[in-house]
């Protein structure tokens, strides 16, 4: 029997975005959904949430994050998750001054990653078939004051994605600059910008029955 890992941008905006909902995903598989980031604009339709994870426990939107979280009976956090024959990893990234994470999905040999905001690209996401990924910087990287990390440049990520064997990168945490790239016609050398709304489908192999 073949099943589905469906995966749907609730939102694709940095901090603050002028035009976007909050950077979020919802993952379904086999009756089961669990939402990643988001926040107001950006959080999943009404109904059982197995769990809300998220990327930073201490981000700005940690208190509408909660109040969206309750509404569905769950709690916000970063950990694993186990949903069937779907595996949910945190993972730690290097950003800020504080933990931040992001997650690699896996099911029957398909590995999804969410991640995104970063300074330096995460090794954990080599060889994912799908990867949602740190937009915030355009040509170069942004670095937060202090020197304590900050946001990855698209050229970076693209090329590292490349590098690191990921088969199909999507940009969801798209900041000013690379709004302002967008204005002008700009596209990325690899990857695809990310649409809000839009549903990535994955389909697992097929599980042979043991009788």
């Amino acid at each position: 029997m073949n099943r589905w890992l469906r995966l749907t941008l609730l939102g694709v905006g940095a901090m603050n975005s002028p035009r976007f909902a909050p950077a979020g995903l919802l993952l379904r598989y086999a009756g089961h959904r669990a939402a990643f980031d988001g926040g107001p604009g950006a959080e999943p339709p009404l109904g059982r949430l197995d769990a809300w994870l998220v990327s930073d426990e201490q981000s700005e939107l940690r208190s509408p994050l909660r109040r969206l979280a309750a509404a569905h009976g769950v709690q916000v956090r970063a950990g694993d998750l186990e949903l069937d024959a779907v595996r949910v990893r945190c993972r730690q990234v290097a950003h800020t001054s504080h933990p931040a994470y992001g997650y690699r999905i896996e099911a029957q040999g398909l590995a999804v990653v969410w991640a995104p905001e970063f300074w330096e690209f995460p090794e954990w996401a080599a060889g994912a078939d799908l990867m949602f990924a740190e937009a915030a910087g355009w040509n170069r990287p942004l670095r937060f004051r202090g020197g304590v990390g900050g946001h990855a440049s698209v050229g970076t990520v693209g090329e590292q994605a490349e590098r690191h064997g990921v088969r199909r990168l999507v940009y969801a945490h798209i900041g000013r600059p690379t709004l302002r790239a967008i204005d002008a016609g700009a596209k990325p050398q690899v990857g695809e910008w990310g649409i809000e709304g839009r549903t990535y489908s994955l389909q697992l192999p097929a599980v042979k029955d043991p009788r």
